[in-house]
């Protein structure tokens, strides 16, 4: 038979377990690529002479495969005194992957704030923090509110690279379960289904998170 139900039965609970280590990996990468690509364009707004070192940094981690980045986090950082275990260095470096493309998004975000806010809390002598915390953020994070979703969906679909340094998530799983048993039919076809179940979930929180916010903020 092409499909058999009882093996795919058997092996439900595996993929499942194996899939909370791919949501994991995906949550805890997408957090760090959020706050850390916010502070990137922060800084380039609040520090000007770090906007040039940023923008260098942020084209060279744009610029390099996310595997490769992987490979070095977990082999090359070893020589300098920094080992990491398998699933740390692999959402480190999801993480500061997409922290690089974060940053963009939200500098997109900055520019399209009037000019007149900025002047006007100047006029009006506000501290720098208050401006962004209370006046310049809150009017950024509703619009890329989307664009920012899209990276979480990403994420979702790049965690089976961390197969490659042998992080047990669903695709390693599934790789597994198929090199023991000769059958991959059905692990294929379940992964398939999980990660886009997964995307699925993320992307209908995303539409509620985004018209939480936008009724936030026209009130």
């Amino acid at each position: 038979m092409m499909w058999d139900w009882s093996f795919t039965l058997e092996i439900l609970p595996t993929l499942a377990s194996a899939a909370i280590i791919t949501i994991e990996a995906t949550l805890i990468g997408f957090v760090i690529a959020a706050l850390l690509g916010l502070a990137l364009a922060l800084a380039r707004i609040a520090i000007p002479w770090t906007a040039w070192p940023i923008s260098v940094l942020v084209e060279l981690i744009r610029s390099t495969p996310l595997l490769i980045q992987i490979f070095f986090l977990y082999f090359v950082f070893p020589k300098f005194g920094v080992v990491l275990d398998a699933f740390t260095a692999g959402v480190i470096a999801i993480g500061l992957h997409y922290a690089a493309y974060c940053s963009e998004v939200y500098r997109a975000g900055f520019d399209n704030i009037p000019r007149g806010q900025w002047e006007a809390s100047i006029a009006l002598n506000l501290p720098q923090w208050a401006t962004f915390r209370d006046i310049i953020i809150p009017q950024v994070i509703p619009p890329i509110v989307p664009a920012l979703g899209n990276y979480l969906v990403a994420l979702f679909k790049e965690t089976p690279l961390l197969s490659a340094i042998a992080v047990l998530e669903l695709m390693q799983t599934a790789k597994i379960i198929g090199s023991d048993t000769f059958r991959y039919t059905e692990p294929m076809t379940l992964v398939g289904l999980f990660f886009l179940v997964m995307s699925l979930v993320s992307a209908a929180l995303i539409r509620v998170v985004e018209r939480l916010l936008n009724r936030r903020t026209s009130r």
